[in-house]
């Protein structure tokens, strides 16, 4: 049973009881259901981290790299300014941003360019496979792209871009493209959080 016909069933027997699975319904319509809310990669520290560590928390997710010249600038800019706008809310949420760039993204390098931005954002990486895994489950496309000079260190990587919005159940919630408004962004996350 897919999860859509899950929630209607539920909403035939249950009524009212179901009103969050309501909400995750209306949440759900038009997004890419197919996502697999799941990573295992290190923190700055090398510790192992996993999609199972937040549980009770939500977790707002971004994928890209530290060398970026403008959309994850942007992005994490975006993300610092949601946290301020959702006030002590903010403390339910844990702003995560995964490198697609482990070759040149280190613990230390991702450190310093997330606490930039808010201390609060937690800087993720691994061994390759494990970051392709993370980005293949949730449907995050990367590539890298060497310049004419052919030079080792001097790329750029091309990659989806958004922020995803995990619940405290670990369940993929939404997808914000890119360019979606912070105050929109923000009053759905309030609304997310109300509902739990």
């Amino acid at each position: 049973m897919t999860r859509l016909a899950a929630l209607i069933l539920c909403l035939s027997i249950a009524g009212p009881v179901c009103a969050q699975a309501t909400h995750s319904l209306k949440l759900l319509q038009g997004e890419d259901v197919g996502i697999i809310p799941r990573y295992l990669l290190q923190d700055p520290n090398g510790r192992s981290v996993s999609s199972e560590d937040f549980r009770g928390r939500f977790q707002l997710i971004s994928f890209g790299y530290t060398y970026c010249p403008d959309i994850c600038p942007t992005t994490l800019v975006e993300m610092a300014a949601i946290l301020k706008q959702l006030g002590d809310q903010a403390q339910r949420i844990q702003p995560i941003f995964i490198s697609v760039d482990p070759e040149r993204d280190s613990g230390k390098v991702l450190q310093t360019y997330t606490e930039f931005f808010d201390p609060r954002i937690l800087g993720l990486t691994g061994p390759a496979a494990l970051v392709r895994r993370a980005a293949d489950n949730f449907k995050i496309r990367y590539a890298k792209v060497v310049g004419s000079n052919k030079d080792d260190k001097n790329y750029a990587v091309d990659h989806s871009a958004g922020m995803i919005l995990l619940g405290p159940d670990g369940l993929f919630i939404k997808k914000f493209a890119f360019a979606t408004p912070v105050t929109t962004i923000s009053e759905e996350i309030s609304q997310a959080l109300a509902q739990h």
